[in-house]
């Protein structure tokens, strides 16, 4: 059951892929980066982390901590978020 959700640049030959996937019976959040080996495919690395899904409202809620202190500091804008969502929606 390996199901991408979703994947950003993370260089110019790796890239951040966020996985929904199964190990031994667990369902996972996998968060892991991949580089592009000499045929252009994506393979993984072992850089990431797996997190069994219900962990899932812990994580969001330090992610919604680092964006809110990333805001305060203006090392992110509110722009660069609405933007990002603006076209997460126009995919939908």
């Amino acid at each position: 059951m390996d199901e991408v959700i979703g994947q950003f640049e993370k260089n110019a030959t790796e890239v951040l892929r966020i996985s929904l996937t199964e190990y031994r019976g667990h369902k996972l959040i996998d968060a892991r980066v991949y580089y592009s080996d000499d045929e252009g495919q994506y393979r993984p690395t072992r850089k990431g982390i797996s997190l069994t899904v219900g962990l899932y409202p812990e994580l969001k809620k330090a992610l919604l901590t680092l964006e809110k202190i990333l805001l305060e500091r203006q090392l992110i804008t509110q722009d660069e978020i609405d933007e990002v969502c603006l076209a997460e929606a126009e995919e939908s």
